[in-house]
Formats: structure tokens, C-alpha cells, sequence
């Protein structure tokens, strides 16, 4: 009876686990034993632990911005929005002011060319004016006078074109020269430069040149009764002003 009192009593030691027994030694008990242990804490000790947080929570002080600070960054940014809205208006001008005047030298690049050219087209209008109009629409005799009138009863000469007078070789070189003015005029009309004359026009100081007055009498005073050269335009551009004469008050 003494020796089963014992054997219980061994067996009750062996199976209730110490409080010193190390974590990885209480890991390899057997599963139906039940752990009996006097470190878990109570009820009332958790309980103040989790209702500190909250108050925990609730004591943080908030950061507050103060006014002045607030309103000087709403002034720096109304600032830095109107220099963005103004520097893009800039660009946008800029963009603007490169394609007019890309487009400007577009048009008149040929500006020095087509005034270089232009004394050309003077030349050949100089040399239409000098031969009279009369000599031009007169009739040219149809053989020479100092050549002798062709024989009928002579077969052995071949028949010739009648030769030409120096008035018909001065009315085909009268024509040469005006076909060549108009086709040099035509070529400088497509790049866009175009003629002009004044004449019984207002004197305009901006588009005409004056290069002497006279009284005419029925003239209007300050009108242009006479074009020495005509003016020329390129696009919307003078290009070369008009030499003119003016009518002076007779008064």
C-alpha cells in the first residue's frame, strides 16, 4: 500500500512540469498533459495595458500651421502662377513673331535681286519709248527703191523674196524688244512683284518720287501728269518708288 502511495506520488512528480524548465525542453511534453503554470498574467493586469493606447493615441499634440506662414505661401503661389502664365504668353508671341518673319523672308528674299533686275526692265522701256509711234504704224514700201524692177522676158533668174526696208528690221526689232519686256515682266509677276503707274493719280510721298513741278493749266494741283519710271511692288511691300512729275498751282 506504502509502495503504491509512493509510485503515485512519483508519477504525479514526473508528469507536473517545473517552472524552471527551459522553453525547448517544455516543447517536447506530451500533449495530453495539461500545462499548469502560475506566469499568466490576470485579467486586471492586461486590462490597464490596452486601455493605455487609446490615451496613448489621444495625447499626441497636433501640429498647427500658423496664419502668417499659410498666407505667404498663397502669396508665393498667386506669385509663381501669374510669372507662368506670362512667360507663356512670351512663347506664344515668340512662336508668332519666328513664323512672320520666316514667312517675310520667304517672300522677300528676292527683294535685292528683283531692284537689281528692275534696271533692266528700264532699259528696254527706254529703248520701246524711243522709236515714235508714226514710224511704227506707218506702211513700208514693198521693194527697195534703188533696186531695179525684176525682168519678165528673163527666165534665167530665179524668182527672190523682195528685200526688207530699214523701217520693216526697225518694227521687228521694236517688237523683239517689247515681247522681251513683257516676258521679263510676266517672270517678276509671279514671284510678286508687280508694276505700277501713277499717273493722273494723287502724289503720294510714301509710293512716288518727284522729280520736278510744272503749272498745267486744267491740272488739279498735286496730281501726276508724267511718269519718268514706273514704281514696282513686292507682296504688300514698295519696292521701288515711281519718278514722277507733279502738277503745280497755276494760281
Amino acid at each position: 500500500m506504502v509502495f503504491a502511495t509512493r509510485s503515485l506520488l512519483s508519477f504525479r512528480a514526473l508528469t507536473r512540469p517545473s517552472r524552471h524548465v527551459p522553453c525547448h525542453a517544455r516543447r517536447y511534453l506530451p500533449q495530453g498533459i495539461r500545462h499548469l503554470s502560475d506566469d499568466k498574467p490576470s485579467i486586471e493586469q492586461s486590462q490597464p495595458a490596452q486601455d493605455a493606447q487609446p490615451q496613448a493615441e489621444t495625447d499626441i499634440p497636433l501640429q498647427t500651421v500658423p496664419l502668417e506662414q499659410l498666407k505667404a505661401k498663397e502669396a508665393e503661389v498667386a506669385d509663381l502662377t501669374s510669372r507662368l502664365r506670362y512667360l507663356q504668353a512670351d512663347f506664344v508671341n515668340l512662336q508668332r513673331n519666328a513664323a512672320r518673319e520666316k514667312e517675310q523672308q520667304r517672300d522677300y528674299a528676292i527683294s535685292r535681286f528683283a531692284g537689281d533686275i528692275l534696271q533692266v526692265v528700264d532699259v528696254l522701256s527706254l529703248a520701246l519709248k524711243s522709236v515714235p509711234a508714226p514710224y511704227l504704224n506707218a506702211p513700208s514700201p514693198s521693194e527697195s527703191p534703188s533696186s531695179p524692177p525684176p525682168n519678165p522676158s528673163d527666165t534665167s533668174s530665179a524668182p527672190t523674196s523682195p528685200q526688207k526696208s530699214a523701217q520693216d528690221y526697225l518694227v521687228e526689232l521694236h517688237h523683239g524688244v517689247q515681247m522681251t519686256h513683257r516676258l521679263l515682266l510676266s517672270v517678276l509677276s509671279t514671284y510678286g512683284v508687280k508694276p505700277f503707274d501713277p499717273t493722273g493719280e494723287k502724289f503720294d510721298p510714301n509710293r512716288h518720287e518727284a522729280l520736278y513741278q510744272i503749272p498745267i493749266p486744267g491740272k488739279e494741283p498735286g496730281s501726276v501728269v508724267d511718269c519718268q519710271k514706273i514704281g514696282f511692288t513686292i507682296k504688300d511691300r514698295l519696292l521701288r518708288a515711281a519718278q514722277v512729275g507733279v502738277a503745280q498751282d497755276t494760281s
